[in-house]
């Protein structure tokens, strides 16, 4: 169920601050509505980390009651905390998920192995399956092939990646040597097709939450090896998705939805939004997409 697209959802807020559940609504339905294989919730993009523990029951729910059963749903479960991730997970219901994706622990820096025991114990604790979420410029550590397959030949229930480290080799090293029904899912939306190209699953997108129709067909063309009209697509995407990730993510997608009409732009400090000149960029780029 996680071949394909599934995207990050944003958190929308309102000028105050606070989450603006009917924007979060119409976030989930534009997903929906066109063509999307599963959603993520509370991830990196759904500014987790600033968002209160009732605020992450008020998006989780509202999410699960939108989306109606109709896609499969991921929520983000991790930290750098390994006995915090391993409660959370003992405690929160994951009824209604068919997957958490877990980040490799960031700030901290362990080693490998102390990489490969946090997950073993995040596996250990999990009832339902885990994607490995690697992503070094935000962790500080790269999660390294040889540690993912390690995970993924010890653990039944550990059946994913999620690889944002930005590097394609890395990626088709994992590929090449991971038990063959292991999923090598990018992270990185500029070579998210290449990826797929090379045995990947798919991805979990920024970009595809903004253009779903037209990422999603990318990736599927890519996954039917119809190279030439997928990579017609993805020049197409590749501006916007330098401007989103120009001045950080995700003040560049809300930017976009803004110009769409589903959500507004606020981000939570200590991340501020765009500038004017971003802005403009991002306003013409999808007025004449």
């Amino acid at each position: 169920m996680f071949y394909g697209t599934g995207v990050a959802l944003v958190t929308p807020f309102k000028s105050n601050f606070e989450v603006d559940i009917p924007a979060l609504e119409r976030v989930v339905k534009y997903q929906i509505d066109n063509g999307i294989d599963y959603l993520v919730v509370l991830g990196t993009t759904g500014e987790s980390v600033t968002l209160t523990k009732p605020e992450k029951q008020v998006v989780i729910d509202t999410v699960i009651r939108v989306n109606d059963g109709r896609l499969p749903l991921v929520l983000g479960v991790g930290g750098n905390d390994t006995a915090a991730v391993v409660n959370e997970l003992k405690e929160r219901d994951l009824t209604a998920f068919s997957g958490i994706l877990s980040v490799s622990p960031m700030y901290n820096k362990p080693t490998q192995e102390g990489i490969y025991q946090h997950f073993a114990a995040v596996s250990k604790a999990s009832p339902i399956p885990v994607i490995l979420y690697n992503v070094p410029g935000r962790t500080a550590s790269n999660m390294l092939p040889e540690t993912v397959i390690r995970l993924a030949n010890d653990f039944e229930n550990i059946i994913a990646i999620k690889e944002a480290a930005g590097d394609l080799v890395q990626a088709m090293r994992i590929i090449a040597d991971a038990p063959k029904d292991f999923l090598v899912i990018s992270g990185d939306d500029m070579i998210a097709l290449p990826m797929v190209l090379a045995g990947g699953a798919g991805v979990i997108s920024v970009i595809g939450e903004g253009f779903p129709k037209e990422f999603s067909k990318m990736i599927h063309l890519g996954l039917e090896n119809k190279v030439q009209e997928a990579f017609q697509l993805h020049y197409r995407l590749a501006p916007a998705i330098d401007y989103i990730f120009a001045e950080g993510n995700p003040a560049g997608i809300k930017a976009v939805f803004k110009e769409l009409g589903i959500c507004g732009d606020t981000v939570r400090l200590p991340l501020v939004g765009i500038s004017s000149a971003l802005g403009n960029k991002i306003k013409s780029f999808v007025a004449s997409f």
